[in-house]
């Protein structure tokens, strides 16, 4: 009976074994054999166009979008929140890949910009772009440059270098939708 036994478990530790052997071939089958690029990008660009249509009626402020960005700028997220301040984000990687978001909020600015921009703190820099004089914030994840308005605020925020925030300021075009011919 001890010899049974013992064979049994010899049986079972070798079967197991077997059938791990198996099923790593099996995966590396699969991987050898189903396409897959390591350079393609994993981040996928976003259309924003329709979702800035509506906004641009249903925000109470000039509803901030970039126009005319150079090549190489990736629009990666779009929402707005009508709920929560009324607020638009669209988020962005810069030619070198780093992070750029618009945010646009008629949440009290003392909470909203701290928030969207990881706690950055206001320089007392200013910095003027297009003909608006932005105010400077820097931070330890991300800077940006803060435009407050009557009713509303606009923040250029991210990972990017301030050249990256100035440039995508500067293409923003703040605007509401015309209204419908009656």
């Amino acid at each position: 009976m001890d010899a049974v036994a013992s064979m049994r478990g010899k049986q079972t530790v070798r079967d197991m074994f077997l059938s791990t052997l198996v099923v790593a071939a099996c995966a590396g089958g699969i991987y050898l054999f189903i396409p897959h690029d390591e350079n393609a990008d994993p981040v996928k660009a976003v259309d924003f166009s329709v979702e800035l249509s509506t906004v641009r009626i249903a925000a109470p402020y000039p509803v901030a979008a970039p126009e005319g960005l150079p090549e190489g700028w990736k629009p990666t997220s779009v929402t707005y929140d009508a709920a929560e301040g009324k607020a638009w984000h669209l988020g962005f990687l810069d030619p070198d890949g780093k992070y750029v978001a618009v945010e646009q909020s008629t949440a009290d600015a003392r909470t909203y910009v701290p928030k969207v921009t990881q706690k950055a703190e206001d320089t007392g820099a200013t910095e003027t772009v297009a003909g608006r004089s932005w105010r400077y914030w820097e931070g330890a994840k991300y800077d940006a440059l803060v435009l407050r308005e009557d009713g509303h605020t606009t923040v250029v925020t991210g990972s990017a270098p301030k050249e990256s925030l100035v440039e995508m300021a500067a293409a923003l075009e703040m605007e509401t939708a015309e209204p419908a011919p009656q």
